[in-house]
């Protein structure tokens, strides 16, 4: 029987420039599942995705990031691409949101290149954890226990690697958000 998370409302953190199936796959599994997922961004408006090589289709940003409010949130889902979260990892209000859910021991989703959002966080260090290659050695600096796996988790926290692996991921994150708080989640 599929994982139900009916009634649980998931922050989708993004900027402009994140892996577009990376955002639209990991929410149609949370509203498939009975969630409900909101683009949280510093951009108000709009933020653009990135498909195939070139800029992709334009997203409404449901609860601009000023006025969103991680107590409300049941989980957090970090989308990658190369722009994104080298854009959110310079907003001190997008590490604050995401320090948030770690010390409530909240589930988080980090997928591709998300998981340098969670290096400047600083919520990395000892949790075993996966991404896209390029950023490999940035985790293992950051004292992460990197490995070459299609999908990891580790007391909540949900990574992996790339588009392709985005069907195991929505797996094992909907599994995460169904269970709900962890304790050895907390920062």
């Amino acid at each position: 029987m599929a994982q139900r998370i009916t009634g649980k409302k998931i922050a989708i953190l993004t900027h402009q420039g994140f892996e577009q199936v990376e955002l639209t796959e990991p929410r149609k599994a949370i509203e498939e599942a009975g969630g409900t997922a909101h683009i949280v961004s510093p951009v108000e408006g709009k933020v653009r995705g990135w498909q195939k090589g070139e800029w992709g289709d334009e997203f409404e940003v449901d609860v601009p990031l000023d006025r969103a409010d991680p107590n409300e949130y049941h989980g957090l889902l970090l989308p990658g691409g190369v722009l994104n979260p080298d854009k959110l990892r310079m907003e001190e209000k997008a590490l604050d949101f995401v320090r948030a859910f770690f010390e409530a021991g909240k589930p988080v989703a980090a997928i591709c290149h998300g998981p340098q959002t969670l290096i400047d966080a600083g919520v990395v260090d000892g949790r075993r954890m996966t991404s896209y290659r390029a950023i490999r050695q940035d985790l293992i600096n950051a004292g992460a226990d990197w490995v070459d796996e299609e999908v990891v988790v580790d007391q909540g926290l949900v990574t992996s690697r790339k588009p392709s692996d985005v069907p195991a991921f929505n797996r094992k994150m909907v599994e995460e958000f169904a269970e709900g708080v962890h304790a050895g989640q907390t920062a």
